[in-house]
Order: C-alpha cells, then structure tokens, then sequence
C-alpha cells in the first residue's frame, strides 16, 4: 500500500479529478476570494488556474510529496505565490486570523480528523474571512446512499480513507461557520461519486 498510497494514488487522483467538467466547478467555487487563500488539500495544484486574480497568496495544505511534484508547473505557470505551509489539515503552522480565506475542494471527505481540521481553518481565517469547499458526499437519494454506505469501507482503503457518506455543508456549519449558500446536484459519472456540494461560508465576525 506504500508505493500505491504514496505514488500512484495521486496521479489517478490528478487525472479523475482534473477534468474539464471538473475545472469549471474549481473556477465557480473559487470565484470572491481574495487576499491571502489556505487551500487545505493542495494536491497537484488543480486548483491554480481557477483563483482569481484578487488572490494574492496560496498557503497549501498537502501531505503528498507526489502531488507536491506534480503541482509544480501548475505553481510556475500561475502569478499567485505558493506556500508549502503544513502537511496535515489538523495542524497548520499559521497565525491566528492571518488569512482573507479558505478553499477546499474534494478534501473534507478524507481528513481523518476533519473536525480538528475545520477548527484550525476556524482559527486561521479572519473574522468575516471566507471559505469556499467543493465536495462530494451523501446523496439525498435512498437507494443512491445506500451503495454509498456498502462501498465506503473499500472506497477508504483504495481512496486513502476517502468517505461517500460524509456531509460537507453540515461539518462546515458544525464547526461555527456560517454557510450563506449552498448547491448541490450530481456531475457527470456514477452517482455513488458524484453527489457534488458547492458552498460558501463565512467565519463571523
């Protein structure tokens, strides 16, 4: 599981997740934020062509050394600075209220402690400081979730603890944001996958 976990995972990662269907959500959940960005769970920097031009600096989030590679020419061909900060979701080495936002997309379903996660964001972003996440989770449909449920223990050991059944928008309001908007529909492919939360939070002020 070594080799698997630490090299192949994160190129099939970077090629499921790196569509053209799937960039257009990147740059819609991205839109409105600026400043200074974490984005918790980096990876291969799929995220990099979606921030807008108001953001200045990306602090990343990512465990991988693979992904952190595989970023690279998506990092050099962007203006915004990157900063390598933290390996793990539930440390990040940052200043209290230090960042203008958040970004996550498709990483909340795979921190083991997501919780202590959501609580570092809570602590690093401003208040009034903005998260945005794209994630995918539980569906609303019976029958849909519960294939969600019968696949999610081997979903987790092929998927390095990926969870189907997770709720984004509950886990982000749990941990005192407040979430001003949210959409969710199925994108294209399995819908046991594909059940897809775009939100948009806020810490209070």
């Amino acid at each position: 599981m070594g080799i698997y976990r630490d090299h192949v995972l994160p190129r099939l990662v970077d090629r499921a997740c790196g569509t053209p269907e799937l960039q257009r959500w990147r740059r819609r959940v991205a839109t409105g934020l600026s400043g200074d960005v974490v984005e918790i769970g980096f990876g291969s920097g799929l995220n990099m062509p979606a921030y807008p031009p108001e953001v200045t600096t990306v602090y990343a989030v990512e465990p991988s050394g693979t992904a952190r590679r595989l970023a690279e020419e998506r990092v050099e061909q962007s203006t915004i600075r990157v900063e390598h900060v933290a390996l793990r979701g539930e440390s990040i080495p940052l200043d209290d209220e230090c960042c203008d936002g958040v970004l996550s997309t498709f990483t909340l379903c795979t921190i083991p402690d997501v919780e202590m996660a959501l609580t570092e964001l809570t602590r690093v972003l401003k208040p009034g400081g903005r998260f945005h996440f794209l994630e995918h989770g539980l569906a609303p449909d019976d029958g849909v979730a519960d294939w969600q449920r019968r696949i999610e223990p081997f979903q987790k050991r092929l998927a390095d603890g990926c969870h189907l059944t997770r709720r984004p928008d509950a886990l982000v309001e749990a941990a005192g944001f407040v979430v001003e908007r949210v959409e969710a529909r199925y994108g294209g492919g399995p819908k046991p996958w594909t059940w897809f939360t775009e939100g948009f939070a806020v810490k209070p002020g």
